[in-house]
């Protein structure tokens, strides 16, 4: 572990859940969601407030007269939000691993589009309006960084967590990420390096090294009295491979795998140690975090946990 953050402030703090929202603005009181509100977000430029809830609507009002502005139903209960005020699209994270992109206007919204990556429903939303990147965090304790502004799909993965990422907070004049998780773990990772996508898992009956069947492929077992295996996926290249094949493991911090991950033997052996050095650096919270706040100006950190216990850290020793 390199340097660690030093905690300045810890309280606690008591939190309460309500099953409606009240929107107060201008002596207006309405009710806004039907269930939990999972994320608010409060867009100075535009004087609009947006938020989302378990009833899986996402809606926008007026902060100035407490209107009603428009709606739009998700796919699931969402919690992930992000705004991006030039040209004034909202990025909507949901439960089922699904984000939303959405055109608004004063009165109305239309659906960009849709594109999913995770495994697991999503937890967390980051947006970078300068290089116009979109990180997301889930369930399946992986981020993805997609890159929009790019116009190619392009889509990284980031391994950092060992349990659900909860918060993503982006520091724009280090270009570094920092990812808060179940876990406790408090990830730093440098986005300033040329970052490499994962590759798509390719499907074969046969071990793509030693042409041994894998155990559904009846045919091939039956010609050379052979055993079938249990099949594996190099994190590297793809190719399904055996266990035997894929012995090895090694971290590839430039795919995002700053944990060791299955490799097989040729990929293992072509891994430079210049490919092994970690791109990340790891922190200990010790508590459940659930959101985070990074403010720039003084370097501070603050997290708040299950624990309900608010936590102040001094990140200037390693966001720099």
């Amino acid at each position: 572990m390199s340097q660690n953050p030093s905690t300045v402030i810890t309280t606690r703090l008591c939190i309460k859940d309500y099953g409606t929202c009240c929107f107060v603005a201008a002596g207006y009181n309405s009710v806004t969601h039907q269930s939990r509100v999972m994320m608010i977000l409060f867009v100075l430029e535009m004087e609009w407030v947006l938020s989302t809830g378990q009833d899986k609507q996402f809606t926008w009002h007026c902060s100035e007269s407490g209107q009603r502005l428009g709606g739009y139903r998700t796919s699931a209960g969402a919690c992930g939000l992000q705004f991006d005020v030039e040209t004034r699209h909202v990025f909507v994270g949901d439960h089922s691993g699904q984000v939303t992109i959405l055109k608004l206007e004063p009165q109305s919204c239309s659906l960009v589009t849709t594109f999913r990556g995770h495994t697991g429903g999503i937890t967390a939303l980051c947006w970078d309006p300068v290089q116009r990147i979109l990180f997301s965090g889930s369930s399946d304790h992986s981020i993805i960084m997609w890159d929009i502004g790019g116009r190619k799909g392009t889509a990284i993965e980031l391994q950092g967590h060992n349990d659900k990422v909860q918060s993503l907070s982006y520091v724009h004049h280090t270009r570094q990420l920092i990812s808060c998780g179940a876990d406790g773990g408090i990830v730093v990772w440098n986005m300033d390096v040329e970052r490499q996508e994962t590759p798509e898992w390719l499907d074969s009956d046969s071990c793509q090294k030693c042409d041994q069947p894998f155990f559904w492929n009846f045919k091939q077992m039956w010609d050379s009295k052979k055993i079938g295996l249990r099949q594996h996926h190099c994190r590297k290249c793809g190719k399904a491979v055996c266990g035997k094949c894929s012995s090895k493991r090694s971290s590839i911090p430039l795919m995002g795998f700053e944990f060791e991950v299955r490799v097989c033997d040729s990929c293992h052996a072509s891994i430079t140690d210049e490919e092994r050095a970690p791109t990340a650096t790891f922190h200990n919270s010790k508590h459940s975090i659930v959101h985070v706040h990074f403010d720039a100006t003084k370097g501070w950190l603050l997290t708040s946990g299950t624990d309900k216990v608010i936590k102040l850290w001094d990140m200037t020793p390693v966001v720099s």
